[in-house]
């Protein structure tokens, strides 16, 4: 890919720093800014991927603007595929901007955000999922988030995909010999190889997929809503999950009376802890408020944590919760396991999967763990860590991938119901070419100005 112009901008935060660095990229980076440098050689001349000491002036040749160290990378072998310059300045606001400045008076312009890895991207060194893996990888906030933005840079996604798309491939091919030389091969024959084919691809999509939405949780986190009446120790377990006092913990009911955020890392996993107000019937208007957000925190949550406080007798509130949460993963908490415990596994049973119930006391740091260990299980099912995510995935590779599974199943609901093998090829196509789709085969414009949009100027 040959750009006729050469872009520039600044790669590192804005702020006071040691140094910050400028990237300037394109056929005439080398030139660019070889005219407003001076020192021992002209960079004209010097070898690629040598460092080398200077003055940066202006334009014309007047002022002294900084000393800096110049890198010099000759394309193909750089980030973009291009020649690539850095120019390495004293930090700071005023020092930055100058040398911009001059930069792009020397014949670069301002890159566009993600620029530079757009023109990696075109340039061929990777592809559509390792552009989007940069991306995670700037914005991961988390060792495991950034772990799993790693592997995807390195290719992660775009290996799981490759493989799949080749044997889609293998499997229209043997298609499409048995339609054009059915003297070779009965189509029966190919229904059924192509059935079985396409019935491993289903499970491996599936698996796939999980790992696309495990790689989500890791880059936006889970949402947690903690749920019960007032005084059961909502507030008191936010303070502990989040290790400091977060929310105002007082022996009078109805202390919390909105939702409290704070976001916290369980196991690697980010999650959004919601202290909402405790649900009661209740004549104060803005209680009343509280607890219809409180109820429409468990409707919006990921997980649910209901607590209960286990030295009173089970009540219509409890149960209401449980019923209000039954269709998203819970966890009860039987809170205040330092009192005596008047709730039984009978009362809890009929409403609880039994292995989804905690005691807990908020002054017992070992029970606190065990409940960050049950909601990391509850999260992942118990089948996975969350280090083990191949990639972060986002809502494009998800929705390319539910798409591609039902094309997959509209190939095997087809041979199960007798089509013919062009018909079934028809399916099987649109699901090899929607998984190009993921991994940039075939992208649009659009789509690429939207992705890189997202960028950093700098990256």
């Amino acid at each position: 890919m040959d750009f006729q112009d050469t872009i520039a901008a600044i790669a590192t935060a804005v702020g006071e720093a040691s140094i910050a660095v400028i990237r300037v990229s394109g056929n005439q980076a080398v030139d660019v800014v070889d005219r407003i440098f001076k020192g021992k050689n002209s960079l004209k001349k010097v070898a690629s991927h040598t460092v080398w000491f200077g003055r940066i002036y202006s334009f014309d040749g007047k002022r002294v603007i900084d000393e800096v160290l110049v890198t010099v990378m000759r394309g193909p072998k750089t980030y973009t595929t291009e020649d690539v310059v850095e120019v390495s300045t004293h930090g700071g606001f005023q020092a930055v901007q100058e040398v911009l400045g001059e930069v792009i008076r020397a014949g670069a312009r301002i890159a566009d955000p993600g620029e530079f890895t757009k023109r990696a991207f075109l340039g061929g060194r990777i592809d559509l999922t390792q552009a989007e893996g940069v991306m995670e990888l700037i914005r991961s906030q988390t060792d495991a988030a950034k772990a799993a933005s790693l592997r995807q840079l390195e290719g992660s996604m775009t290996t799981l995909i490759r493989d799949i798309r080749h044997q889609m491939i293998q499997l229209m091919a043997h298609i499409e010999v048995t339609i054009d030389y059915p003297e070779h091969d009965e189509e029966e024959a190919t229904l059924k190889q192509v059935y079985v084919g396409v019935s491993k691809l289903e499970a491996e999509l599936l698996r796939i997929l999980t790992e696309a939405n495990q790689g989500r949780i890791l880059r936006d986190g889970i949402r947690v809503a903690i749920v019960g009446r007032p005084n059961v120790g909502k507030s008191s377990l936010l303070n502990q999950l989040a290790r400091f006092d977060r929310a105002i913990v007082t022996d009078i009911p109805g202390t919390t009376r909105d939702v409290l955020e704070e976001r916290i890392q369980i196991g690697g996993v980010p999650l959004k802890i919601m202290d909402t107000a405790g649900i009661r019937e209740t004549l104060d208007v803005v209680e009343q408020l509280g607890v219809q957000r409180s109820k429409k925190a468990i409707r919006d949550a990921d997980l649910v944590l209901i607590m209960i406080d286990q030295s009173t007798e089970l009540s219509d509130i409890d149960v209401e919760l449980m019923h209000e949460a039954k269709n998203l993963p819970v966890i009860v908490i039987l809170s205040k396991s330092d009192l005596e415990c008047r709730i039984t596994t009978n009362d809890l049973q009929s409403y609880m999967a039994l292995d989804r119930v905690i005691h807990l006391s908020v002054f017992d740091r070992a029970t606190i763990e065990n409940l960050e260990a049950l909601m990391i299980k509850v999260i992942f099912h118990g089948d996975i860590k969350p280090k083990d995510a191949t990639f972060v995935a986002n809502s494009r590779h998800i929705n390319l991938l539910e798409s591609a599974l039902e094309n997959l199943r509209g190939v095997l609901e087809a041979i199960r119901y007798g089509q013919t093998l062009d018909l079934v090829a028809v399916d099987l196509h649109s699901a090899w070419a929607t998984l190009g789709e993921v991994i940039g085969e075939t992208p649009s414009e659009d789509l690429l100005d939207q992705i890189f949009s997202q960028f950093c100027l700098g990256k």
